[in-house]
C-alpha cells in the first residue's frame, strides 16, 4: 500500500471513530467540566500511546529535541477538545459535527500560510460546496433562521475550537523532524495532559468522581482510547502523508456518521431537508479526494 493510500485509509477510519465522540460527548457534557474530562482522557491516552511507542519504535533521545514543539501542538489540540465539550453542552451532535466540516477550508488557508500548499480552483469549489452544506445543517434547513443568522452559542464556541484544530493540522508536518508517529503523538499527548491538569486543577478537585453518571465514564473511556489515542495517531499519520486540505476533507463525513451513531443510541433521524446539506458535504469530499 502506498503512503498516500495509507493516509486516506487512516482518515476514513478517523471519520468513523471521531463521530462517536460527538454523540457520546453530548450525553456527558453537562455532567462534568470540560477541563476535568479532557485532563483524565489525555492521561489515559498518553499512557496507551506511551506503552505502544516503547514496545514498537522506542522513544529515541532525538525525540526530546525542541520540546516546545509538543507544547505548541498540545495548546491547539487541547483548546479544540475543551471548546468541543463546552459547545456540546447546548449544541446538538449533528449540528456540532456540521461546524466541524468547516475545518477543511480553515485548514487549507493555514496550509497555504505555513506550508505554501496550493489550493486549486476545483479544491476551492469543493470547499465552498462543503461549507454551504455545513451551514445548511447548522441552521437546520431553516432559511428564515439563516437570514436572521440565528446560530446557537454552542456552535459559536465550538467553531473557535475548530479554528484551533485547523491550525494544528499543518503544524504537525511543519514541526515534525522525522520522529515516528507514535513517538510524536506521545510527546504531544504528554504536553497536553500536563497543560490540562495545570489549567483545570480546580475542576479536577471539584469533581465528585465516585458519583459520576455511568455515561460520563463511557464518554471518558471512549474519548481517551478511541477519540484520543487512536484518532490522534491516525491524524498525525495522515498529516505526514497527505496535504492538509485532503486530511481535513474527511471531516465532511462526520455529520453522516454522527447520524448513524445517534440512531444507534436510540435518537430520531434528522428532518429530510437536513440531509440535503449532508449530501453536499459528501459531494465536497469526493471532489477534494480526486487528484
Amino acid at each position: 500500500m502506498t503512503p498516500t493510500r495509507a493516509g486516506h485509509l487512516a482518515m476514513l477510519l478517523f471519520s468513523v471513530l471521531i463521530a462517536g465522540s460527538f454523540s457520546l460527548g453530548a450525553l456527558a457534557a453537562n455532567d462534568i467540566a470540560p477541563l476535568a474530562l479532557n485532563a483524565v482522557r489525555f492521561w489515559i491516552a498518553c499512557a496507551i500511546i506511551g506503552v505502544a511507542a516503547l514496545v514498537t519504535t522506542g522513544i529515541p533521545r532525538s525525540a526530546l529535541r525542541a520540546p516546545w514543539r509538543y507544547v505548541m501542538l498540545a495548546v491547539f489540540f487541547t483548546t479544540y477538545f475543551v471548546l468541543m465539550f463546552e459547545g456540546l453542552k447546548t449544541a446538538a451532535p449533528v449540528s456540532a459535527a456540521a461546524v466541524f466540516t468547516l475545518t477543511p477550508i480553515l485548514s487549507a488557508a493555514f496550509g497555504w500560510l505555513l506550508l505554501r500548499q496550493v489550493l486549486t480552483g476545483r479544491m476551492a469549489l469543493a470547499l465552498a460546496i462543503g461549507a454551504a452544506g455545513a451551514v445548511w445543517v447548522i441552521f437546520r434547513a431553516d432559511i428564515a433562521a439563516m437570514l436572521r443568522f440565528e446560530i446557537g452559542i454552542g456552535e459559536v464556541i465550538y467553531f473557535w475550537g475548530c479554528v484551533s484544530h485547523a491550525l494544528y493540522t499543518p503544524l504537525v508536518r511543519k514541526l515534525n523532524r522525522g520522529e515516528p508517529t507514535l513517538v510524536f503523538t506521545f510527546g504531544t499527548l504528554l504536553a497536553g495532559a500536563t497543560i490540562l491538569t495545570t489549567v483545570g486543577w480546580r475542576d479536577l478537585m471539584a469533581t465528585d468522581w465516585m458519583h459520576l453518571p455511568d455515561v460520563v465514564w463511557v464518554a471518558i473511556i471512549y474519548t481517551a482510547v478511541v477519540a484520543s489515542a487512536m484518532t490522534f495517531t491516525l491524524l498525525q499519520f495522515a498529516a505526514l502523508r497527505l496535504p492538509s486540505s485532503k486530511v481535513m476533507a474527511y471531516t465532511y463525513l462526520t455529520p453522516s456518521w454522527v447520524i448513524v451513531w445517534d440512531i444507534a443510541l436510540g435518537h430520531a433521524a434528522p428532518p429530510a431537508l437536513v440531509l440535503v446539506g449532508l449530501g453536499l458535504t459528501v459531494v465536497a469530499l469526493v471532489m477534494l479526494l480526486r487528484d
